[in-house]
């Protein structure tokens, strides 16, 4: 276990030198208008470089690398400061418009813009591996404590990690999914902390917070789909009889109006949908209305010095309470998304019905 926490330790120190090692400053240019929409798509949005700060009018930012697999040149490999500030690197370049605007591309054989295969590490693709692993770490940490003192109550950190997991596992997995609960409790458990950590790396401004990796639609559809198959793969055959041969009259179920059935099916398809809508459209709401007041102070810079003075005011103390409020959020999508996923697999899980027992009771 000592092994594999300092392999974590070291792993997580390369990712960081790695990419440091290229932090770059460029001369910020002076704009008269200032755009709050830019400002905010530009922070939930993802980007080839990490943002840190910028100091004495330049932006200080940590370029990430692009790997991109072009028809005529093959695979390439290079680092995004080769792109930055409209240059040009190989044929790839940073579209400023159109369908690809801020994505890499290229120009075909007939003239056209076209998108080369992207497998670039991009700004939330680095922020989830250094997420992974700081769960993984905490994980190994807490691990490491109890089985080196099996029989004694934790305190501290490590109890704030098991009432958690208690509480996730006796009043959401444990109840709604059923008697194999322990089958299920691993990945439900994985689920939710790896929602809870992203949830909060996402609120710290610094590297290596601040990405908007649970705002983004893409890891919200991949933890739903990975859920969808879940639920249907480990589904009774009472449960897929309830879908496809519903206890319904005949004339609904019927294969001339398969009304039910097609419902049913139709619900298997809404249900990882509403869980990806869900974590997806709460953190990225909270990550622009946060970002919307700290806009508002540089919005009203420019007006009569009370007018700036009392919103400015006004925007901080907002900004101050969403954050506090974005904190009690984190674990509220993270333990709703666990809850429903249970619900569904517990749904799933049904047994075949007794209704002879029933009436005789």
């Amino acid at each position: 276990m000592k092994n594999k926490t300092n392999i974590l330790k070291i792993f997580l120190l390369l990712i960081v030198a790695m990419f440091t090692t290229n932090i770059y400053a460029t001369e910020t240019e002076e704009s008269e208008d200032f755009k709050p929409g830019e400002v905010i798509f530009g922070h939930t949005g993802d980007s080839y470089e990490w943002h840190i700060t910028k100091m004495f009018d330049k932006e200080i930012a940590i370029p990430l690398p692009i790997i991109v697999y072009s028809q005529t040149k093959g695979f390439n490999v290079f680092c995004y400061s080769k792109l930055h500030g409209g240059k040009e690197y190989n044929g790839f370049y940073i579209a400023k418009e159109g369908d690809f605007v801020g994505k890499v591309v290229e120009i075909n054989a007939e003239g056209n813009e076209v998108r080369p295969l992207d497998l670039s590490l991009t700004k939330n693709a680095l922020a989830l591996l250094i997420n992974s692993f700081l769960l993984v770490f905490i994980i190994l940490y807490v691990a490491k404590w109890y089985k080196k003192n099996p029989m004694t109550a934790p305190k501290g950190f490590r109890g704030a990690v098991e009432m958690l997991t208690m509480s996730i596992q006796d009043d959401v997995i444990k109840p709604s999914v059923g008697k194999d609960y322990k089958k299920f409790s691993p990945y439900l458990l994985t689920i939710f902390f790896f929602i809870f950590i992203n949830n909060l790396m996402g609120l710290i401004p610094l590297f290596p917070g601040g990405a908007n990796t649970t705002g983004n639609i893409a890891i919200t559809c991949v933890l739903a789909l990975i859920t969808m198959l879940v639920v249907n793969i480990f589904g009774t055959k009472e449960y897929w009889k309830d879908i496809f041969v519903p206890a319904v009259p005949l004339w609904l179920r019927s294969p001339i109006f398969p009304l039910m059935p097609a419902l049913e099916l139709f619900g298997v398809f809404t249900k990882p949908f509403a869980l990806m809508i869900r974590l997806f459209a709460n953190i990225l709401a909270g990550h622009s209305i946060i970002l919307a007041f700290v806009c508002l102070i540089f919005v009203v810079a420019k007006m009569s010095a009370g007018i700036s003075v009392t919103m400015t005011a006004v925007a901080v103390v907002f900004t101050i309470f969403m954050n506090f409020l974005e904190l009690l959020v984190a674990f509220i999508q993270a333990y709703v998304f666990v809850m429903l996923a249970s619900v569904f697999i517990g749904l799933a899980r049904i047994e075949p019905h007794e209704e002879k027992k029933i009436i005789k009771e």
